[in-house]
C-alpha cells in the first residue's frame, strides 16, 4: 500500500514536472518580446485597431451639458 502511494505520487511529480516544461516552452516560443522604451513604455505592433472615442448618444447628451 506505502510503496502504490510512492509510485503514484512519483508519477504524478513526472507527469506535473513534464507539464509545466511543455508549458514554460511554448510560452516562450509563442511569446513575441517587445522592448521597453527609455521612458519604460513599451512599444510593440498591434494587430488590434485602437478606438479611443465611439459616438453614442449618451456621449452627445454627455457634451451637450458640459458647454
Amino acid at each position: 500500500m506505502q510503496e502504490d502511494r510512492r509510485q503514484f505520487v512519483k508519477k504524478s511529480a513526472m507527469v506535473v514536472g513534464a507539464s509545466v516544461a511543455v508549458g514554460a516552452t511554448t510560452l516562450a516560443a509563442s511569446g513575441k518580446s517587445h522592448e521597453a522604451d527609455s521612458n519604460g513604455v513599451v512599444v510593440g505592433n498591434s494587430t488590434k485597431k485602437e478606438i479611443t472615442y465611439k459616438k453614442t448618444k449618451a456621449w452627445e447628451e454627455y457634451y451637450k451639458q458640459a458647454k
